[in-house]
C-alpha cells in the first residue's frame, strides 16, 4: 500500500503523524511510504532521516493525496484540504467529529474512510491511541495553568506550590481519567492541594490509595463541583465520552463561584468542552477571559512539545496502522474490533453513533456500512 505522511497545517501543531523509525517498520512490511517536505522538521527529524529511513519525499499535500490510499495525519483535516480527499482514501488521525459538523459533513461527501485515533477502543475500554496524548495533556493542563495564574496573565498571580509560610494553591480535576490522573500527579508534584473528581467510587478508592496524600479523591456532582470552584485556583477539566461530545459540567452561572483570576483549563475541549462558556483557541492565543476567569482551551496542547509527542503518539498508532495497511481497511476493520471502532465515516455513512447523535444524522453500524460498498 501507499501510505502518505502529511505536513501539519493546524496553528502551532509541530507534531508528525509518523518517525523515521515508523516509516523504516512500515517500508519492512513492503509498504511504499510519502513524506511531505518538511513534514517533520518541527518534531526534530529532518527529511534526510526519512530518506534513511526509505521514504520518498514530495513536495506538496496534492502529491500525498494523488498517490497515497492510506493517509497519515495527526490533527483532522482542515478546509484547504476538503478538496483533496476522495473514495479511494483511508484517512487515519484525530478526528474529534462530534465536536465539529462543518468537518463531519465534509468527510461524508467525500466517500472517503475515516478512523479515528480517539475512538479506536480495547475491550477493557482503554483508548490506546489517546493515550499518550492525554499523558501528555494533563501534565501540561497543570504546567499552562500555573503559568497563567501569573499575574502578568491576568491570573491570581498566585504559586500553586506556595512558599513556607504561604498557603499553597488549590487545584481542581474533573474527571479521573488517563488526562486527569496525569494533572493531579503533576499539580501534586508541585505542592499543590488537589481535589480529584469521579463518578466511578470503585476508581475512587483505586486513587485513594494509590495517589500522592495532598490528593483527595471525591465523587463528582453537581453540588461537589459547586463547592470545589469556589476553593479552586486551577480548575482542569478532564472528562472524555469516547467519540461523543463532551457533557458540560462547569456551567455559566458556576462562574460566580470561583475567585477572580482563577485558571480554567478545558482540555476536552477537542469534544466540545466540558466547562461551559470554553471556546477552541490556539497556541498563537490560547486565553480569554470570561467574568475574571482566564480561560485556557488550546485544542492541540501536546503539539507544543513535539518531540516527545510524534514519538510517544507513534509507538500507539504504527502497529495499527501497519495493520490497515497490510489488510487493507475492510479486512482489518473485519478482523480487529479495536480498528471498528475506530470507523467513524465509511464511505458517506456515520458509523460512530455519539457522532451521528451529535448532529441528528442517520448512524449505520460498520458492518452495514460495508455491505453497502
Amino acid at each position: 500500500m501507499i501510505v502518505g505522511v502529511l505536513k501539519e497545517i493546524k496553528a502551532k501543531e509541530h507534531r508528525v503523524a509518523l518517525t523515521p523509525a515508523g516509516v523504516d517498520v512500515m517500508k519492512h512490511h513492503g509498504h511504499t511510504v510519502l513524506v511531505e517536505h518538511h513534514g517533520g522538521i518541527g518534531s526534530g527529524f529532518t527529511d534526510d532521516k526519512y530518506l534513511d529511513a526509505g521514504a520518498e519525499i514530495v513536495m506538496t499535500p496534492d502529491e500525498i493525496y494523488e498517490r497515497a490510499e492510506l493517509v497519515m495525519h495527526v490533527k483532522e483535516p482542515l478546509a484547504s484540504e476538503y478538496r483533496l480527499i476522495n473514495g479511494r482514501h483511508v484517512v487515519f488521525t484525530f478526528l474529534h467529529l462530534a465536536a465539529s459538523e462543518e468537518l463531519t459533513r465534509a468527510l461524508l461527501r467525500t466517500g472517503a474512510v475515516c478512523i479515528a485515533y480517539e475512538t479506536i477502543q480495547r475491550a477493557d475500554g482503554s483508548l490506546p491511541l489517546l493515550t499518550p496524548m492525554s499523558e501528555v495533556a494533563g501534565k501540561m493542563a497543570v504546567h499552562e495553568g500555573a503559568k497563567y495564574l501569573e499575574k502578568t496573565f491576568g491570573g491570581k498571580g498566585k504559586l500553586l506550590g506556595g512558599v513556607p509560610g504561604v498557603d499553597v494553591g488549590t487545584v481542581l480535576v474533573i474527571g479521573a481519567g488517563v488526562v486527569g490522573i496525569n494533572a493531579a500527579k503533576m499539580a501534586c508534584g508541585l505542592g499543590a492541594k488537589v481535589y480529584l473528581l469521579d463518578t466511578n467510587l470503585d476508581r475512587l478508592r483505586y486513587l485513594s490509595d494509590v495517589m500522592p496524600p495532598n490528593c483527595f479523591p471525591v465523587m463528582s456532582s453537581p453540588a461537589n463541583i459547586r463547592k470545589y470552584l469556589q476553593e479552586a485556583d486551577l480548575v482542569v477539566g478532564a472528562v472524555l465520552i469516547p467519540g461523543a461530545a463532551a457533557p458540560k459540567l462547569v456551567t455559566r452561572d458556576m462562574l460566580k463561584f470561583m475567585k477572580k483570576g482563577t485558571v480554567v483549563v478545558d482540555v476536552a475541549i477537542d469534544q466540545g468542552g466540558c466547562i461551559e462558556t470554553a471556546r477552541p483557541t490556539s497556541h498563537d492565543d490560547p486565553i480569554f477571559d470570561v467574568d475574571g476567569i482566564i480561560h485556557y482551551c488550546v485544542t492541540n496542547m501536546p503539539g507544543a512539545v513535539s518531540m516527545t509527542s510524534t514519538i510517544a503518539l507513534t509507538n500507539a498508532t504504527l502497529p495499527y496502522a501497519v495493520e490497515i495497511a497490510d489488510k487493507g481497511w475492510k479486512r482489518a476493520v473485519m478482523e480487529n474490533p479495536e480498528i471498528k471502532l475506530g470507523a467513524n465515516i465509511v464511505k458517506g455513512c456515520v458509523t460512530c453513533e455519539g457522532v451521528a447523535d451529535a448532529f441528528g444524522l442517520d448512524y449505520v453500524p460498520v458492518d452495514k456500512a460495508m455491505q453497502m460498498v
